[in-house]
């Protein structure tokens, strides 16, 4: 169960640094009504995501998927995609092992590879140096008419060419994710992919990219990997439990938090930072930041998400957060690592002079850093938060997705901006697509 605890963020604990405590309690009062619009949609089913937890008919053509992807020997699995298409899995992949470095090499099964940025030597490279014949592609994209996608796609077709495959092979070799097409419009992933037999799975149309790390999206990795995809959809039922019973703000943990941050907002601390205490949660920072910055960055407003990762930024960042401008709200995501690791020798520790560390663990001291942290945002008049999970596993990890998704949503409603548009993002898409077409560079 997510714990949160939030007294050292505000003024009255922490100094002037902190979160006013006026400017907390106003905006708990100004989330009253963005709460009672977000507990309506979750009664009346007009936002999906607030009905993924309770749905289980979508996880069967999931598994069957993964399934697929991994009969024949397979090796390698590429997932082709970008933004929320790529970054909802790669943080459920790395419950794995995916993406930590030095353990990551060592997980079992198909290696997977999330291919989210578009770099011709990277992907020349990957393509000229992975076995393609027992290699698969999961090419993802919501409108069907991502150009990385698309490119990425059409590059991994002409690789499988090359390696000699057949069109039917080449087929085998691809699975979809997409919306439906439109009738009488132009689908382009599904017009490449479907002539050779490709299979596709439907992309929740209402869900969109940065919110789809609990919808086949993101489940469909997950699932190649062997993670319990049942549980995860089990843990953000956790987190939306207060909306369906109809608890009010201060019962509610992502009203709360987006009080928080309404309250930070207006008080002039314009940074938000996320610095979860382990390493299989470093790449939920870089899902949170697209989170938070697409969802509320609009009409002048919002805040910088910035990620840390604990402890290793201790040693990069701490020297500004903590004698800088007290210009950002900290939360820190903490676990129960304690007597966990290797254990040290007790005449070792004597001989290097540190007897405090003999019969302890690496764990124990992570834990104490964690904690360590906090007490010094605060003691150095730095608003700062705590988030605690006792075990970091799919259920867990799906109760936190889905907390930072309500609390997102929770503060564009009471910015009175919309959390699920991106029109300065589209406008830089459109623009790249003329210039290549032009040939500019």
């Amino acid at each position: 169960m997510l714990q949160q605890s939030f007294d050292l963020a505000l003024e009255s604990k922490v100094g002037k640094g902190g979160i006013p405590d006026a400017a907390f309690e106003k905006a708990l009062g100004d989330l009253k009504p963005a709460l009672a619009k977000l507990q309506g949609q979750a009664r009346d089913g007009s936002l999906p995501l607030l009905k993924l937890p309770s749905d289980t008919a979508d996880l069967g053509p999931v598994k069957a998927a993964a399934e697929r992807l991994k009969q024949g020997g397979t090796t390698d699995v590429l997932v082709l995609g970008t933004g929320g298409s790529s970054l909802g899995g790669q943080t459920l992949a790395q419950l794995t092992g995916y993406g930590i470095p030095g353990l990551s090499q060592f997980t079992s099964g198909p290696r997977v590879h999330f291919i989210d940025n578009l770099d011709p030597a990277t992907y020349a490279a990957l393509l000229a140096r992975l076995p393609l014949k027992t290699t698969k592609f999961v090419a993802i994209s919501k409108s069907g008419g991502t150009g990385e996608t698309l490119l990425q796609s059409i590059a991994a077709i002409e690789a499988l060419r090359g390696a000699h495959l057949d069109d039917k092979q080449i087929g085998d070799h691809f699975q979809g994710l997409s919306e439906p097409a439109k009738a009488g419009k132009l689908h382009p992933l599904r017009a490449l992919l479907e002539p050779y037999g490709t299979p596709f799975l439907e992309h929740h149309t209402d869900v969109g990219g940065r919110y789809s790390v609990l919808t086949n999206c993101g489940l469909l990795p997950a699932a190649v990997l062997g993670l319990d995809i049942e549980a995860l959809r089990l843990g953000a039922a956790r987190a939306v439990a207060p909306l369906l019973a109809g608890k009010d703000v201060r019962e509610t943990p992502s009203a709360v938090g987006a009080a928080l941050h309404l309250a930070a907002m207006r008080s002039g601390k314009n940074i938000a930072v996320l610095m979860p205490y382990a390493d299989k949660l470093a790449l939920l920072t870089r899902w949170w930041m697209q989170l938070w910055a697409e969802s509320l960055g609009k009409d002048g407003q919002g805040t910088q998400p910035v990620g840390a990762l604990g402890p290793v930024d201790q040693h990069s960042q701490q020297q500004l957060y903590l004698a800088g401008p007290k210009d950002k709200f900290f939360t820190v995501l903490t676990t129960n690592v304690k007597g966990k690791g290797p254990k040290i020798d007790a005449a070792l520790a004597e001989k290097i002079g540190q007897a405090d560390f003999a019969g302890k663990t690496i764990g124990d001291l992570v834990a104490a850093q964690g904690i360590a942290m906090i007490d010094t945002f605060a003691k150095n008049g730095c608003a700062v938060r705590r988030f605690h999970v006792e075990r970091i596993d799919e259920t867990s990890h799906g109760e936190v997705l889905m907390h930072f998704m309500l609390e997102t949503i929770l503060t564009g409603y009471a910015m009175g901006v919309d959390p699920f548009d991106q029109p300065a993002v589209e406008e830089a898409k459109l623009l790249a697509k003329s210039y290549l077409a032009e040939g500019r560079s």
